[in-house]
């Protein structure tokens, strides 16, 4: 199984307002920069948007080393939230709907085609793949704007 090393961002101007999500994916010696953005949305909607559209980009079942400083995100799997979500048919613990759904489904489906190793890092830190991914999430937030 061939590996894969994805880091994602995402930011928002103002929450909700203008959103921007990056990602940098990483096979061998090869890495690929991609990012998007939309008018209204939420941090937490762009957090989930990078890894989904960086998953959606390997052609075949990969196991990926996912870099995330969403807590939202990573502590979801990390902690077996989104295992409870879909037992209880995507309600909460307290039977209300899920945040962000249909994000959280997309994304669920794509750990059952690749195997995901989910990593936490510190944002606005000193990891350099994650700085590049916020840059890549701001600017396409700007690119709106002109």
């Amino acid at each position: 199984m061939d590996e894969v090393t994805i880091y994602t961002d995402g930011a928002c101007s103002g929450n909700p307002g203008k959103g921007g999500w990056g990602a940098i994916l990483i096979y061998g010696d090869k890495k690929k920069e991609i990012s998007g953005a939309m008018d209204e949305t939420t941090n937490n909607q762009m957090e989930l948007t990078a890894p989904i559209e960086a998953l959606k980009l390997l052609k075949r079942p990969c196991y990926v080393k996912l870099y995330s400083d969403s807590a939202y995100v990573v502590n979801a799997f990390l902690q077996k939230w989104i295992d409870t979500w879909v037992k209880n048919g995507w309600k909460t613990a307290d039977k209300k709907e899920v945040k962000n759904k249909e994000l959280w489904m997309q994304l669920y489906e794509f750990t059952k085609i690749h195997t995901v190793k989910w990593i936490k890092v510190k944002g606005h830190s000193d990891n350099v793949y994650n700085n590049r991914c916020d840059e890549l999430a701001t600017s396409a937030i700007k690119k709106l704007s002109t």
